[in-house]
C-alpha cells in the first residue's frame, strides 16, 4: 500500500491552515522577543549594563511564567470548546497584543513592552494544548508522525527566522521600532485571516465544568496523566529535551565568544544549525518510522544527543585561539567543520527523540482529556526550562566553562535516558527491533489496515522464529503481545524483546483451551500474535473473542546484486480476518 509523503498534508485544508497559523505565531513571538531583547541591550540609553541584563533575564521569566499559571485552564478550554474557533480567538488576541506592543515601541516604554511580553506568554499558553490536540482529530494514525514532524520543523524554522528578522529590523536606526511594529501586526493579521480556514474540530468533552484554580487543576491533570505510565514518562522525556535544548540555546552567545572566538553572527550561525538540524530530524522521522509511531527512534535520538555533545566539547578545543571572526571567517578556521557537523547532528537526533514522544502522547491519551494532558506537559516543559537555567548557573558558579556546561548536559542526558528506558523497557525493545530489522532487511508492508487499530485482535504467523517476531513488532502500529513457548524467553535479545513486550507463554503442546492469561489479554483489548502452527481447539475458542488475522512473510525479487544480497527485501502481508470453521490437533481449516 503506497502512502503519500507528509508534505502532501500542506496541500490539504485539514492541516495546511493550522500549520501556517502555528508557524506565523511562533515566528511573530520571536520577532517581538528578540527585538525587545536587543533594544534593552543596546538602544535604551538610560539603562546601565547591570539593569539591562536584569531586564533581559526578567523578560525570559515573564514569557515562561504564564505557562505555569494558565496552561491548566487552557487545557480545559481546549477540551470543552470547538478548537478552530478557539484558535481564531487566540490569534485575534495576538493581533491586539502586537498593536499594544507597537505603542510600547513608539513610546519606548519598557514597562509596557514587558507587560505585552507577559500577555504574549499567556496567549502562547492558551494555544499550546489546542495545537497538539488538534492533530489527532484531523490526521489518520499513519499520518500522526509526519504531521508532528512538520509542526516541529515549522516551529524551529519559525523561531530561527523570527529571531533573525527581529534583530535585523530593530537594528535599523530611527525606524527600527516602526519596522518591528508593522511586521508583527501584519503577521498577526495574516495569521487571523488564515485561521478562518481551519476546519471544525468538535470538542471531546463539551460537558466539562471549568476549574479556574490553576494549581488544583494542574495537579489533577498530572495525576490523570500518571494513570498511563508510558504517557507520563513520555511527558517527562519531552520536558527533558526542552531542558537540554534550552541549556544549549542559552550558552550559544558566550560559547561563540569565549570558546569559538566568534562575533554575533556566529551566534546566529549556531542557532541556524541547531534549528535546521531539528527540522531535518523531525521530517526524517516519518521515513524512518514507516508511517507509524516508532518508539525505537527515541533511544536512537538520545544516543546521538549524548555522542555529539561529547564530540562538540573536544571539537572546540583550541578554536578560540585567534582574532574575533564573523561567521564567514569562522567557516575557514581549522576544526570549524567538525563543530558545525556536531551541532547539526545534535539537532537531527533531537528531532528523532521528540517527534515520536509527541505522537505517542497524542495517540495514547484519552481523547476527552487529551488537551488537559498536553497542558500538563507544557507546565512540565516550562518547569524543566527554568531548571536548565539554574543548572547552567550552578555549573558556572562552580567554575565550569561554557563548553563544559554543554558537555555536562550531554553526559546527564545519557544518565536520564538510561533511567527512562529502565522504567519503560518498551522504548529499548522497540529500538532493538527497529535496529535489527531495518539494518538487515528492506521491508515492504501490504494491507496492514486489516489489523484492528484498537480492541482485541489475534495475529497468526505460521513462520515461527526471531526474524518473524521482529518483523511483526516493527510493522504494527500497536504494541503486540506474542504467544510463544517458554524456551523463547531464554534466547538472548529475543527474550528481552518478548519480556519487554509482555509476551504470554503458551501451555504444553496439545492443550485444548486457551490459558487464562490469553483470555484476560483479549478482554483488555490487547493485540496478540500466535507464533508458529496454532493449536486447533484453542484457536477456535479465541476466534470467538477476537478477529483472527493471518500474517504472511515472504521474500521479494531475486538475490542478485550486492545490495539485494546484503539487505534482501521482504514483504509482510496482513490478510482479512478469517473464520475458523474446523479445528483439530493437526491444524485448522480456515476460511
Amino acid at each position: 500500500m503506497t502512502q503519500e509523503s507528509q508534505f502532501s498534508l500542506l496541500k490539504q485544508r485539514r492541516f495546511a491552515p493550522f500549520f501556517w497559523v502555528q508557524f506565523l505565531g511562533a515566528f511573530n513571538d520571536n520577532v517581538y522577543k528578540n527585538a525587545l531583547v536587543i533594544m534593552l541591550a543596546f538602544q535604551v540609553g538610560s539603562l546601565s549594563a547591570q539593569e539591562s541584563n536584569t531586564l533581559i533575564n526578567l523578560s525570559a521569566g515573564l514569557f515562561i511564567l504564564p505557562f505555569f499559571l494558565f496552561s491548566a485552564t487552557s487545557g480545559q478550554l481546549a477540551d470543552k470548546y470547538e478548537k478552530s474557533r478557539l484558535i481564531g480567538y487566540v490569534v485575534l488576541i495576538e493581533l491586539g497584543l502586537m498593536c499594544l506592543g507597537a505603542f510600547g515601541f513608539y513610546w519606548k516604554s519598557v514597562a509596557l513592552l514587558l507587560f505585552t511580553l507577559f500577555l504574549g506568554g499567556v496567549q502562547s499558553a492558551l494555544f499550546g494544548p489546542v495545537k497538539y490536540a488538534f492533530l489527532p482529530q484531523h490526521l489518520e494514525p499513519e499520518e500522526i508522525v509526519g504531521g508532528n514532524g512538520l509542526v516541529e520543523m515549522g516551529t524551529f524554522v519559525a523561531i530561527l527566522l523570527g529571531t533573525i528578522l527581529g534583530g535585523v529590523l530593530i537594528a535599523e536606526e530611527a525606524i527600527g521600532t516602526t519596522l518591528v511594529s508593522i511586521t508583527t501586526i501584519a503577521v498577526a493579521a495574516a495569521g487571523y485571516a488564515i485561521s478562518r480556514f481551519i476546519p471544525n474540530s468538535p470538542p471531546p468533552a463539551p460537558e466539562l465544568r471549568i476549574n479556574w484554580n490553576p494549581f488544583t487543576e494542574t495537579m489533577r491533570n498530572l495525576r490523570f496523566a500518571r494513570g498511563d505510565r508510558t504517557v507520563f514518562l513520555s511527558m517527562l522525556g519531552i520536558s527533558w529535551f526542552w531542558f537540554y535544548g534550552a541549556t544549549f540555546l542559552a550558552q550559544f552567545p558566550s560559547y561563540s565568544k569565549e570558546v569559538l572566538g566568534g562575533d554575533e553572527s556566529v551566534v546566529t550561525l549556531l542557532l541556524t544549525l541547531f534549528s535546521i538540524g531539528i527540522g531535518t530530524g523531525s521530517l526524517l522521522c516519518e521515513r524512518l518510522s514507516g508511517h507509524k509511531v516508532e518508539l525505537g527512534l527515541v533511544p536512537f535520538g538520545s544516543i546521538g544527543l549524548t555522542v555529539f555533545a561529547i564530540d562538540l566539547y573536544f571539537a572546540a578545543q583550541g578554536l578560540g585561539a585567534h582574532a574575533t571572526v564573523d561567521w564567514l571567517g569562522f567557516l575557514g578556521v581549522d576544526g570549524a567543520v567538525r563543530v558545525i557537523a556536531d551541532l547539526l547532528l545534535i539537532g537531527v537526533f533531537g528531532g528523532f527523540f521528540i517527534v515520536p514522544l509527541y505522537a505517542l502522547i497524542q495517540l495514547r491519551s484519552e481523547p476527552s482529556h487529551r488537551s488537559r494532558i498536553i497542558a500538563g506537559n507544557n507546565i512540565l516543559n516550562a518547569l524543566f526550562m527554568v531548571g536548565s537555567a539554574l543548572f547552567a548557573i550552578v555549573l558556572g558558579q562552580a567554575g565550569v566553562s561554557m563548553a563544559g556546561v554543554l558537555l555536562a548536559t550531554g553526559l546527564v542526558n545519557a544518565a536520564v535516558a538510561l533511567y527512562l528506558y529502565t522504567l519503560i523497557p518498551e522504548f529499548l525493545m522497540c529500538f532493538i527491533v527497529w535496529l535489527c530489522i531495518h539494518s538487515v532487511y528492506r521491508i515492504r508492508h501490504q494491507d496492514l489496515s486489516h489489523i484492528p487499530e484498537q480492541g482485541p485482535g489475534l495475529l497468526v504467523c505460521r513462520e515461527a522464529g526471531a526474524r518473524s517476531a521482529f518483523l511483526i513488532a516493527a510493522a504494527c502500529r500497536r504494541p503486540v503481545r506474542f504467544l510463544v513457548p517458554e524456551r523463547w524467553l531464554r534466547i538472548p535479545i529475543l527474550g528481552f524483546v518478548l519480556r519487554a513486550g509482555r509476551a504470554i507463554v503458551l501451555g504444553p503442546a496439545g492443550e485444548g483451551d486457551p490459558s487464562p492469561a490469553i483470555l484476560r489479554a483479549l478482554e483488555a483489548g490487547d493485540l496478540l500474535c500466535w507464533m508458529g502452527e496454532p493449536e486447533g481447539a484453542a484457536l477456535r475458542a479465541l476466534s470467538a473473542r477476537a478477529p483472527v488475522i493471518p500474517i504472511t512473510i515472504r521474500a521479494v525479487g531475486d538475490s542478485t546484486g550486492v545490495l539485494r544480497r546484503l539487505r534482501p527485501r521482504l514483504e509482510l502481508i496482513a490478510s482479512p480476518a478469517i473464520r475458523v470453521v474446523d479445528a483439530s490437533r493437526d491444524g485448522d481449516q480456515l476460511r
